[in-house]
């Protein structure tokens, strides 16, 4: 069984804890070890998945974060370009699910967040599993 990284962007305490909670779960029902980093923002998770790439120490990467829409243009920054850095890592090879949730609200967030409600965390975490398979079927 492989080793996955989950890298979280931790602003919201609740709705990541409800969302690393369905990652974990999923991993660990599929017989996989993970471990978790924090970094500050969304924008940083890209960045800190490619770093820890170098270490060769993991076999998949999961995305934690929430952004919520707020009054400025500052939401489409950090939604299209952190969804931007997670696929250019995908398209590197990388096994990577994206668990970085972009809401209107917060109403949005908790129901996708909730691992009895559309579950998001443990849909990236069965996402990178996928993936994983892709690579280990194509020699990656």
């Amino acid at each position: 069984m492989g080793k996955i990284l989950i890298a979280e962007a931790r602003y919201y305490d609740d709705l990541n804890n409800k969302l690393l909670a369905g990652v974990k779960a999923s991993l660990e029902a599929a017989g996989h070890s993970h471990e978790t980093i924090t970094v500050p923002g969304a924008l940083e998770l890209p960045g800190a998945i490619a770093l820890a790439s170098q270490s060769g120490r993991y076999d998949g990467y999961v995305a934690v974060g929430v952004v919520i829409r707020g009054d400025t243009y500052h939401f489409e920054i950090v939604s299209n370009e952190s969804a931007r850095g997670i696929m250019a890592l995908t398209l590197d090879g990388l096994a990577i699910g994206n668990a970085i949730l972009t809401v209107e609200n917060r109403e949005q967030a908790e129901v996708r967040a909730d691992p009895k409600q559309k579950d998001k965390g443990g849909e990236a975490a069965r996402a990178v599993l996928a993936m994983m398979e892709l690579a280990d079927r194509y020699g990656q």
